[in-house]
């Protein structure tokens, strides 16, 4: 069993690169709910190179984390291989393992030739692999989907391209590349990508919970899982995997109040990280409260809001509506009006 192979039993839960969402605080939160390994959002390997500070500021590790894994997209060779090295100079022993992106379908990604579209050349996404193996010391992996165009799936064929580059492991998402994130992942082609290729393989798609882990582990045979979406607003279903992998019972889930106090930390957390990212709690406000009493109202709320006081607000507002869930019609319209007010205070500062 090669060391990353050893690495990976012992980080089967993990937090998956997501554009825009697993940013620093993100990933502190899923790692005190149980995550064993996280990866940072995508990072444009021609952004490091154009010396771009936005992009360099992905590469901030979360106070928990004494190994991250990071992951790159880009199709040439020779600026994948010089920033992988400068990543790796950058972190030191902070560092997991170098990820491709080669799985992304986002318009916008695959039009220059990234991401999924990598897929659709195999010589090419062989030799930027090669190339950043033979630029860094650390494990490198590749992360891709199970085919580019819905119905033609290549992932059991692709996989052995990138093991032969010399990758040391593969992550496969269940769906075509076509479907985007509509329907259901195929978790059968991750089972028959871990036939084709000798290194470890990490399932993603689909896994919601505990019982859903545990099936991918033992329908596929992949060593290890990747959550993505199923962590948004909700960072204890790593508790719930990592219970349902050990044979424990899973802990009960959070109270709606348990919900909404996580969701203010998050918030409080995000303004002394980056005060100009607190916009991007909006998101995350709407995924922690959804399904909850108020939640509709709270949401229009939160795209006005611009400050943490703002958030906390809004917060207060939904913790009158799930504490108690007789309250009188009168009481349900004053937290309403109080949200709506905040609401117009927003469009009055934007």
């Amino acid at each position: 069993m090669s060391d990353f192979s050893s690495f990976l039993h012992n980080h089967r839960v993990i937090l998956a690169p997501m554009a825009g969402v697993s940013d620093q605080v993100m990933r502190t939160l899923c790692i005190e709910h149980g995550a064993q390994l996280t990866y940072t959002e995508m990072i444009s390997a021609q952004g490091l190179a154009y010396g771009s500070q936005k992009t360099r500021s992905l590469l901030d590790r979360s106070p928990l984390e004494d190994v991250v894994a990071v992951q790159l997209f880009g199709h040439k060779p020779d600026v994948m291989a010089r920033e992988a090295a400068r990543v790796e100079d950058l972190m030191g022993d902070h560092l997991a393992c170098i990820d491709i992106n080669m799985g992304c379908p986002a318009h916008k990604v695959v039009k220059k030739g990234d991401g999924a579209s990598l897929m659709l050349r195999p010589d090419e996404a062989h030799s930027v692999v090669q190339s950043v193996v033979h630029a860094v010391d650390v494990p490198v992996t590749v992360k891709f989907r199970r085919g580019y165009a819905s119905g033609e799936e290549t992932a059991p064929c692709f996989a052995h391209v990138i093991e032969d580059a010399g990758a040391s492991a593969v992550t496969v998402h269940g769906r075509y590349a076509g479907q985007l994130y509509h329907g259901k992942a195929d978790w059968g082609v991750i089972g028959r990508v871990v036939k084709s290729v000798t290194i470890p393989v990490i399932g993603n798609g689909d896994i919601v919970d505990g019982k859903s882990g545990r099936q991918m582990m033992d329908t596929t045979g992949c060593t290890a899982l990747m959550i993505a979406r199923a962590s948004e607003g909700n960072p204890w279903v790593f508790d719930s995997i990592c219970a349902a992998l050990e044979g424990r019972d899973e802990p009960m889930p959070p109270t709606p109040l348990e919900r909404l106090e996580c969701a203010r930390r998050h918030a409080h957390m995000q303004a002394a990280y980056d005060p100009y990212s607190i916009v991007r709690m909006r998101k995350q406000a709407a995924w922690y409260c959804k399904g909850l009493p108020g939640a509709s109202v709270a949401r229009a709320a939160f795209n006005h809001c611009s400050t943490v006081d703002d958030y906390d607000a809004v917060f207060d507002e939904l913790e009158c509506y799930n504490v108690d869930y007789t309250m009188s019609q009168d009481e349900v319209l004053c937290c309403a009006q109080r949200c709506e007010d905040i609401k117009k205070e927003g469009v009055r500062h934007e």
